[in-house]
């Protein structure tokens, strides 16, 4: 998997939930990965985790955001052999606006600090290889969207600067004119918006909006 960069992340599509789980010496490790817009979304998945196993020994969370941001704790483990190793495991994936909570069942064997470094390691692990079987880890890019107001004389031409530039038609609208909504990967948009006032012989019809992420 890539590494997060300024201009793209991995991360799982909304709504989807993977799980892994390992068991060593009869502890039960079960990872649960999902998208998470925020911290406040994270924190709202610990908390459904907490009550879903509230039986459990330990409910290790870790999470990592697109803004830079990242959290994790041992949750009553041992310091840094649970939270640390999990939170690891989603750097090394690339991942990004994810929250990851491992529970443990404990089997009444201790495993030692290796022991429980390796177990919150592969349960994540584990959780990953799920979510990208099922196909629901995305890459999200950063694009500006742009909406162009056009004569439909201009029609052809225009979608054709929208291909030759990369850009994708989200959505379009005939009335009167033709209005299109478009995006395009974030720097790519300057290109076609000088084409296109050139093509309307100075008249500004594509207006570009602020960047946001986005599958493209």
């Amino acid at each position: 998997m890539r590494a997060v960069t300024g201009e793209s992340y991995l991360t799982l599509r909304a709504g989807a939930e993977a799980v892994g789980e390992v068991e060593d010496r009869r502890s039960r490790f079960i990872a649960q990965l999902v998208h998470v817009e925020g911290e406040k979304d994270a924190e709202a998945f610990i908390a459904e985790v907490r009550a879903r196993h509230h039986d459990a020994r330990h409910n290790v969370p870790a999470w990592i955001l697109a803004d830079g941001r990242e959290r994790c704790s041992d949750d009553g483990e041992p310091s840094r052999t649970s939270g640390m190793p999990t939170l690891e495991v989603l750097r090394g994936a690339g991942l990004a606006n994810v929250c990851c909570v491992v529970t443990r069942y404990f089997g009444g064997t201790l495993l030692g600090p290796g022991g429980l470094v390796r177990a919150y390691t592969a349960a994540t692990q584990a959780a990953v290889a799920e979510a990208e079987k099922d196909g629901a880890i995305v890459e999200m890019t950063l694009v500006t969207p742009v909406t162009v107001q056009l004569p439909y004389a201009l029609y052809d031409r225009v979608t054709r600067l929208v291909a030759d530039a990369g850009g994708k038609v989200a959505d379009s609208l005939f009335a009167e004119d033709v209005q299109l909504s478009l995006v395009f990967r974030a720097g790519a948009e300057a290109p076609f918006v000088a084409a296109a006032r050139e093509l309307a012989n100075g008249d500004d019809i594509a207006r570009p909006g602020q960047p946001r992420f986005a599958e493209f």
